[in-house]
């Protein structure tokens, strides 16, 4: 990547292409609150969508065209928060003006489809960065420090489970449409986790995994076993599946001296359990949960951090995804 695009005392002005619900309270006023940052656009494909959005946010300007957004001279860099199906080429036309870009999650369809992206910024030489927020969040942080910690000893395995009752027919969306989502709920809630653990334990080297689709409600898979080998030497297995009758999220870092429960996706407390018994630890989200992220990313592009999510992270991430699923979308 080139240097920085701003010296240390520049705000970066940023642009959304999608202003849809992920970004009205998860990541949008997080550009705005963020040291050193500026939403000054949002783009919708529904103009007046976007104005509407552009006034409760009080955003200087709003497109119903994403080639303009991109084209706007006072637009520095852009967050694409569209499905996954437009990621390439948001990206690529962002690129190619020479604008960094954040992105949502999962990076893009595929892993194919990422590796372009992260090519395609890489020649441009700007950044490419992915909404795994919880890189950045405190609550995660302080996993990373008591593992990082030893408090569990050398880490030995990890185990994730995530289990949610089906919605009803007909609400799911986008989210199980494979040809706008790159998969299903799998996609969309375990690329958090799985990504997550890359952070925290280090690349995947072996993946393998089965997918099937168990309860016929649509078309993307509904249930998925997977098991996997960090570089590390740590050996994983995770189990998701979206249509049943219980609820539960909960992973698991066992150690040779204890272990670390978490969930990924609420703020129930963290348990540590040791020789010395379970401890627990409380540590709450900040009201926009995208917004460490987005000063670690705007931090970088001031030349002032790093941040800890790249395109290059959540290729990653994409590689192992495809690996799980492949049985189901790419049999034979």
């Amino acid at each position: 990547m080139s240097d920085p695009m701003k010296s240390a005392g520049e705000r970066v002005r940023w642009g959304i292409i999608g202003c849809g619900d992920v970004t009205e309270k998860k990541s949008g006023p997080g550009f705005q609150k963020a040291a050193g940052s500026e939403l000054v656009a949002v783009m919708r494909r529904n103009g007046d969508l976007a104005r509407d959005y552009a006034e409760r946010h009080g955003v200087p300007r709003w497109y119903d065209d994403a080639a303009a957004l991109i084209a706007d001279p006072e637009v520095d860099a852009v967050y694409v928060a569209t499905p996954p199906s437009s990621h390439l080429e948001y990206t690529r036309m962002a690129a190619e003006a020479g604008k960094p870009v954040y992105v949502e999650k999962p990076i893009a369809l595929d892993a194919a489809e990422a590796e372009a992206m992260v090519n395609a910024c890489e020649a441009a030489g700007v950044g490419l960065y992915v909404a795994y927020y919880r890189r950045g969040l405190p609550r995660f942080r302080r996993i990373m420090e008591l593992v990082g910690e030893a408090r569990i000893g050398q880490v030995r395995t990890v185990s994730t489970q995530l289990w949610r009752p089906a919605v009803e027919p007909g609400t799911d969306g986008w989210r199980v449409d494979p040809s706008v989502a790159g998969a299903g709920y799998f996609a969309d809630l375990a690329s958090h986790t799985l990504d997550f653990l890359d952070f925290l334990l280090g690349p995947v080297t072996q993946a393998q995994g089965f997918a099937a689709n168990q309860a016929g409600l649509y078309d993307a898979e509904d249930a998925v076993s997977a098991d996997f080998r960090y570089e590390s030497g740590v050996l994983g297995t995770g189990l998701w599946c979206f249509t049943t009758g219980t609820s539960r999220d909960m992973t698991e870092v066992v150690g040779s001296e204890g272990a670390v429960r978490f969930s990924s996706f609420t703020t129930d407390p963290i348990e540590l359990e040791t020789a010395a018994g379970v401890q627990t630890i409380a540590v709450d989200n900040p009201e926009h949960v995208q917004q460490p992220l987005i000063q670690m990313v705007t931090d970088e592009l001031r030349g002032r951090g790093r941040s800890p999510s790249t395109g290059r992270s959540a290729l990653r991430t994409a590689r192992v995804m495809d690996t799980i699923l492949s049985d189901y979308y790419r049999p034979g």
